[in-house]
């Protein structure tokens, strides 16, 4: 099914920035997508909130001119703010869309997402949560699995890395050559579940959005994984993108002490607090 529009917003929506050498990141209401590449090749990495395709066809022939479109769409994943406009982007491109072998059966109409938990330790997104969507969509033949070597259809120099937790097949991306990170909602730079802060983008680094999180110890490995690769600068997939000491340090600290830092006291999907070895 295809999603309805979801009145909201944040003090970012409509900035549109290159953050890295041929990364450009648009924050879509309260979420980010990436258009990564030139002109005459890159590669669109996340669809935004529902209803979004026109805002993002703008976007994409200022950056790259009319009539232009992407060799591929990568998705992180498949909640509703991160492919809320594929379909209709699918049909005014024609191209293939390519996520992790886990997500495709989110993404062909075979499998609902747990339902979002609104009794998880958190703000008032959270307490909301269990009215955002969580039925999958239909792609049908338009979408592949990611290739198994790591590759990623249109982004070379690049790599997939899977970084479950958030969701099964969730997956972030790694430019080695200069370290940069699309880590997706892996981890974020906002407190996701407090809507003051959604609003104002007040920047903090943290872990997954709790609502939506459903196995908190492959989250906290996931981080952990991350932070080996010691990035130099990531876009998330909320709240603002994050370079240098900010980063090193806020991702040690989120990695070494995840159970404390990102973990709810409570919650559906929240075990006993393990500490993973």
């Amino acid at each position: 099914m295809e999603h309805h529009y979801i009145p909201m917003t944040s003090v970012r929506s409509g900035v549109c920035e290159e953050v890295s050498h041929n990364l450009f990141c648009y924050t879509n209401q309260i979420v980010n997508i990436n258009l990564v590449g030139t002109a005459e090749n890159w590669v669109l990495v996340d669809t935004g909130m529902p209803q979004s395709a026109t805002r993002i066809l703008e976007v994409v022939e200022d950056r790259f001119g009319a009539e232009s479109k992407p060799k591929a769409i990568i998705l992180t994943h498949g909640h509703f703010d991160h492919v809320g406009a594929v379909i209709d982007l699918v049909e005014a491109w024609h191209v293939l869309v390519y996520a992790h072998e886990l997500e495709i059966p989110y993404l062909t109409g075979q499998a609902s997402y747990p339902e979002p938990d609104g009794s998880v330790e958190g703000g008032l997104i959270a307490k909301i949560s269990p009215f955002f969507p969580n039925e999958p969509i239909n792609l049908g033949s338009h979408v592949r699995p990611l290739p198994s070597d790591g590759s990623i259809p249109g982004m070379l120099g690049w790599r997939w890395i899977h970084t479950p937790g958030h969701t099964p097949g969730h997956v972030s991306l790694f430019r080695g050559k200069d370290k940069t990170l699309i880590a997706g909602d892996a981890f974020v730079t906002v407190e996701q579940d407090s809507i003051y802060k959604v609003f104002t983008q007040k920047k903090q680094l943290t872990g997954p959005p709790v609502y939506f999180t459903t196995d908190w110890h492959a989250a906290e490995h996931s981080v952990r994984k991350l932070e080996a690769l010691k990035p130099s600068v990531a876009i998330t997939g909320h709240g603002v993108p994050m370079s240098g000491e900010e980063l090193t340090s806020g991702l040690f600290q989120l990695a070494t002490d995840f159970q404390r830092l990102a973990v709810p006291n409570h919650g559906r999907y929240v075990d006993d607090k393990i500490e993973i070895q």
